[in-house]
């Protein structure tokens, strides 16, 4: 099968508010109640006439960008005017025109977006939803119950199955009290044949509930297309109805915090030793001081109340390990202040939501990064980890985002460590979280986290990279558990990366961001281009040779046949099968961990008379290279260190530079 518009939509951000076109002659655009996030609502009659004009999908863009989704691309709006004509159209031939719909409607936190939603009202009363997913496909390759293949190679959730996603959000987040809902779902291709739409439904395996009806479906007789489109025994919701829906506080369900509570607090991976279980205590006892519990009201907002925590630590210090124990302990003691975990780690994130994938629900307690703004008005207790990586304001200093979380939340538990600062417009400090705190008239409280949970427990090897990049550097003189080493050349590193991967263990290979990274791959392309290239010079032994290697992909590369995962997506590089045939960078290493770390120190950074030199000119981020040496040295530095304590048990360090491999010759003896 193959697929004739492949146009994915861009990551939502997270959305904060959005307008409503009326049912005027000339339609007015009016609030809707709540905190809907959409790019246009109203009766599916009005918008059908809306779609004649073209400054409606400019006042669609707008919206986009004022909800909080970001800029929408040309792809998206592109996808707008291919999709919605002929949803509408056939809406209208059904007699639904007095439907509700919502289009792009944003689900909290903004980790979904909904192409369509439907509102209307059942036989007996009772609200009814319809979720509509609209693809421009033709055809595509069935993998599997839960995968398709686009025609450009991209492996993609099935379309059924994201619908069934879509549907358990409304399910599980339904707060007592809200009216009362069914939800229904429909997948619309509507430009395939109906033989191709069979396809795609019977790929999707048991009944799910959730029908495929094709463009063939649409353009056919008007009798029957209501109930081809799940609307077939909908009335028009009243205003009021309508309000109500819009009024709707969506909040996870105590079945769903109960679940993915207990398995974030149950974690062995999320356990509590030492200062971690000294500061869980003192965050638990700040919680109950100013968060309710059970049943009680939800806690209130602004006005000078509340506590603002700041944890600080270094690599492997537990931080993580305790920020999501501390949602699991929140969302089970406290579920009535909707507690929320963000991180602007986008690849630490998309780690969390693979741990908590068995719950399909729990996506939106873990808002993406540029939902912050919209999430502080949400949530009454807020957990921030690497709130380093937040982007600083151009005139304030402090992130923006995050001085609205100062002020709204009532409990902010903020996770940093001040030497991970790797971009000059990134970054906080615990001085300048303290300041703004205390202006706000907010209780402050600074912990530390001292101990080593990686590298074996070895702080004598994190004290050691701290010397060696910032201090005097020393000789390592070991550590019982810990095992330190370095590579002559990249095929040495390489070949112990493979030997660890054999043996069963997680082993990956980092390095600085001194090559260029070719995003794009050809179609149908079963390798990823070899960008990284390091010359090695003859011994006595071997003749000169160039070791090539790939960066971690973009976007995950699978076998074009029969969709075996060939490469994962950059996000899951650390942890996903395959991820040690590629080379992560910072972006892609920081936050996480794995029992064996390569390190390639580049051409970035340099040991020579003493002291370390950057080399910003050797940089492949285009945000980094236009700065001087000096104001390069300090990011160099932290970058290195991050990935120098990604390993558990083992790390091997191979420098591109003499110099600096000659200064390691000298402080790490062979093993």
């Amino acid at each position: 099968m193959s697929e004739q518009f492949p146009t994915p939509s861009p990551a939502a951000d997270g959305p904060s508010g959005s307008s409503r076109f009326g049912r005027a002659q000339s339609p007015a655009v009016m609030e809707p109640a709540g905190a809907v996030a959409c790019v246009a609502a109203g009766r599916v009659g009005d918008i059908a006439a809306l779609l004649e004009e073209e400054a409606f999908f400019s006042r669609c863009a707008a919206r986009y960008r004022a909800a909080g989704f970001g800029a929408p691309g040309a792809a998206e709006e592109r996808s707008w005017r291919n999709s919605w004509p002929p949803l509408f159209a056939a809406l209208v031939r059904a007699g639904l025109e007095d439907l509700q719909v919502y289009l792009e409607y944003g689900t909290p936190g903004g980790g979904r977006r909904l192409d369509a939603l439907l509102v209307g009202v059942g036989p007996g009363g009772k609200l009814v939803l319809v979720v509509v997913e609209l693809k421009q496909w033709q055809t595509c390759r069935i993998l599997d119950e839960q995968r398709v293949m686009r025609s450009d190679g991209l492996v993609t959730a099935h379309p059924v199955h994201q619908v069934a996603a879509y549907r358990s959000f409304f399910q599980h987040w339904r707060p007592k009290g809200a009216p009362g809902l069914e939800v229904r779902g429909v997948v619309v291709l509507h430009n395939a044949t109906a033989d191709e739409g069979a396809v795609l439904a019977a790929g999707a395996g048991g009944d799910v509930g959730i029908p495929v009806v094709t463009g063939q479906e649409l353009s056919g007789p008007s009798d029957g297309l209501a109930g081809l489109l799940c609307c077939g025994d909908l009335a028009a919701p009243e205003a009021g109805q309508v309000a109500a829906f819009e009024g709707i506080r969506w909040q996870p369900s105590s079945r769903l915090l109960d679940h993915v509570g207990a398995d974030l607090t149950g974690s062995r991976a999320f356990a509590l030793v030492g200062d971690q279980q000294d500061a869980f205590v003192r965050i638990r006892q700040a919680a109950a001081g100013h968060l309710p519990t059970g049943d009680a009201d939800a806690a209130p907002h602004g006005g000078g109340e509340g506590a603002v925590i700041t944890v600080s630590g270094g690599p492997g210090s537990g931080k993580t390990a305790l920020a999501v124990r501390l949602l699991g302990y929140l969302m089970r003691r406290h579920p009535k202040a909707a507690p929320r975990f963000i991180t602007p780690s986008g690849t630490l994130r998309a780690h969390l939501l693979d741990a908590v994938r068995g719950h399909l629900a729990a996506r939106e307690l873990f808002p993406a990064a540029g939902a912050l703004r919209g999430t502080a008005r949400q949530t009454g207790a807020l957990v921030i980890d690497e709130a380093q990586r937040l982007k600083r304001s151009r005139t304030h200093g402090l992130p923006a985002d995050l001085a609205d979380v100062l002020e709204q939340v009532p409990l902010a538990v903020i996770f940093l460590d001040e030497r991970q600062i790797i971009r000059p417009d990134e970054g906080t400090t615990v001085e300048e979280i303290r300041t703004a705190a205390h202006r706000l008239g907010r209780t402050h409280h600074h912990l530390e986290l001292t101990g080593s949970f990686r590298c074996s427990g070895s702080a004598a090897y994190t004290a050691w990279v701290d010397a060696l990049l910032y201090g005097t550097p020393t000789p390592w003189i070991g550590h019982t558990g810990y095992d330190l080493g370095l590579a002559d050349d990249p095929f040495q590193l390489q070949e112990w990366i493979e030997q660890a991967t054999a043996a069963g263990h997680t082993a990956r290979t980092s390095a600085g961001f001194c090559w260029p990274w070719t995003r794009t791959r050809t179609r149908g392309a079963t390798t990823l281009p070899l960008d990284i290239t390091i010359d090695v010079p003859a011994t006595p032994t071997t003749p000169a040779r160039t070791w090539r290697a790939a960066w971690n992909a973009a976007t995950a590369l699978t076998h074009p046949h029969d969709g075996r995962p060939l490469a994962p997506h950059s996000q899951l590089w650390a942890s996903h099968t395959g991820g040690h045939q590629q080379i992560g960078c910072i972006y892609t290493a920081q936050g996480l961990e794995y029992h064996h770390a390569g390190v390639i120190i580049g051409p970035d950074l340099t040991w020579k008379n003493g002291h370390w030199t950057a080399h910003p000119r050797h940089s492949r981020d285009k945000d980094l290279r236009h700065l001087t040496p000096d104001q390069y040295l300090p990011y160099a530095l932290n970058t290195y260190r991050v990935l120098l304590t990604r390993g558990t048990h083992t790390t091997r360090i191979h420098t591109t530079d003499p110099h600096t491999h000659h200064l390691l010759q000298t402080l790490i003896r062979k093993s």
